[in-house]
């Protein structure tokens, strides 16, 4: 990680602009989603180099040209777009708002899922309780609450969660089926994305999920429609609850981007309990996205902000964690790292874990 290493190089004029912007953040990313939602940038976009006035963009928005000019003279000063005599023109931040799937599936999920609650992100830190869920419901955290989430709120939190997991699959699975798995247990498993994957990629391969009923109750759909629900199955429980067992004896156990879901005494609790249902032949592989092993200060950008909605939305203790403190908690439940690869997906990293030799979970 060769960021965050050294102080930024930037004049003090620079850093005093840099500054203002983080003071009127909220108020540029606004912007931002309304420019999205009217399709103002879509048909600015359209437009191409001749441009488009805000005369024009009021026939074809729903906006007046009184809003069209608040929202583009802030759109200049992002970056987003630029005059040409007078209409406006696409700029290149501006087109990767309107055209980068990455930028969607961010600016979507903060804006149905974490902006409101975002404002109680101070009370979060100082309880160390999910406070801005309150916006949505009368919950602890929020996973109980997915299926209840309302549905742009759900729609943007699941189209996140996928978004990520999914463009790693195909590089995790044959490293995964290099090991011939006969069965996996995906604890986390949620909607079973991944089991349906793996059922795809291995016509053998037998899955049990292991989550809330709730999330089973979707996945288990999810498998009779895809025509494989012989070989997935489902293990209703609490994960947070570390009086109950885990499926015993499984060859594979998997949990994708699920430890960063908790604090660290859950995660503790966690594999201590998967090392106890695991034999000294089984493997467990972990799928995270590492602050510190992220290949860009982009993508880090990215995960250290996500930290902020574990905080203040999911459950007010955990986050996306440096690996050291991964490996010291897998270390203190009697596990080791047989094989470590980097730079899989977008910027996830795949751990291949074992028991300690001579360390019985059973004991």
């Amino acid at each position: 990680m060769p960021f965050y290493r050294t102080p930024s190089h930037i004049s003090a004029f620079n850093a005093k602009f840099e500054a203002q912007k983080i003071a009127f953040g909220p108020i540029s990313f606004q912007v931002a989603h309304c420019l999205l939602k009217f399709d103002v940038l879509a048909q600015i976009d359209s437009a191409a180099e001749r441009g488009i006035t805000a005369a024009e963009l009021s026939q074809s928005t729903p906006l007046s040209e009184y809003a069209l000019g608040v929202l583009l003279d802030m759109g200049l000063s992002m970056g987003l777009v630029w005059q040409h005599e007078s209409g406006y023109v696409l700029d290149k931040t501006g087109h990767f708002l309107l055209h980068d799937d990455m930028a969607a599936i961010n600016l979507n999920f903060v804006q149905d899922v974490c902006y409101q609650g975002l404002f109680s992100l101070d009370t979060a830190l100082l309880e160390g309780k999910a406070a801005g869920l309150k916006v949505f419901g009368d919950w602890d955290t929020i996973y109980p609450a997915l299926k209840d989430l309302p549905p742009k709120a759900k729609q943007s939190w699941f189209a996140f969660d996928h978004y990520y997991s999914d463009h790693a699959f195909p590089q995790l699975l044959p490293l995964v089926f290099a090991h011939k798995p006969s069965h996996l247990v995906d604890i986390g498993g949620n909607t079973g994305k991944w089991a349906l994957s793996c059922c795809d990629y291995d016509a053998n391969i037998e899955v049990t999920i292991m989550d809330y009923p709730g999330q089973l109750e979707v996945a288990t759909q999810n498998a009779i429609a895809r025509g494989v629900a012989a070989r997935v199955h489902t293990f209703a429980t609490d994960l947070l609850d570390d009086t109950l067992p885990f499926v015993d004896g499984a060859d594979t156990y998997w949990m994708s981007q699920f430890l960063d879901c908790f604090s660290t005494s859950q995660i503790l609790s966690i594999l201590q309990r998967t090392a106890k249902a695991m034999t000294p032949n089984s493997q467990l592989f972990i799928v995270e996205t590492f602050w510190d092993r992220q290949p860009s200060a982009a993508s880090a950008y990215c995960v250290n902000a996500t930290s902020l909605y574990f905080s203040a939305m999911a459950n007010g203790n955990s986050r996306m964690y440096h690996s050291k403190d991964l490996l010291a908690l897998l270390h203190q439940a009697g596990l080791y790292v047989d094989e470590d690869t980097d730079n899989l997906g977008l910027g996830h990293t795949l751990l291949r874990c074992k028991l300690k030799p001579k360390f019985n979970g059973n004991h």
